[in-house]
């Protein structure tokens, strides 16, 4: 059972920081890209970050690059998300999700970032 848990959300004004982390269990997940996505208030989910297996290569949504970074502890089956440089439009439902396939196939429950101005 693929279970995934995102925890370490909360509220900062603009320019703080925050630090997601996403629990896996079920599987070798450092063999397998994990990534994180968000949902805005009235808006459909978009691509946050990934990274690879044990390369571990990343990749970045263009308005995340230089503020959000992603890594990995493989042996703790954990991903991060460090986030700095916090806007207001930062303010999202954020999740992570494991693609095991050709697709993201399993997402967490999602935490919630609230940024003030």
């Amino acid at each position: 059972q693929v279970q995934l848990v995102e925890s370490g959300g909360g509220s900062v004004q603009a320019g703080g920081s925050l630090r997601l982390s996403c629990a896996a269990s079920g599987r070798t997940f450092s063999l397998f890209p994990m990534g994180w996505f968000r949902q805005a208030p009235g808006k459909g989910r978009e691509f946050v970050a990934a990274i690879g297996p044990s390369d571990p290569s990343t990749t970045y949504a263009d308005s995340m690059k230089g503020r959000f970074t992603i890594f990995r502890d493989n042996p703790r089956n954990t991903v991060y998300l460090q986030m700095n440089s916090l806007k207001p439009e930062d303010t999202a439902v954020y999740y992570c999700a494991v693609r095991l396939g050709s697709d993201w196939d399993y997402w967490g429950q999602g935490t919630q970032v609230t940024i003030s101005s």
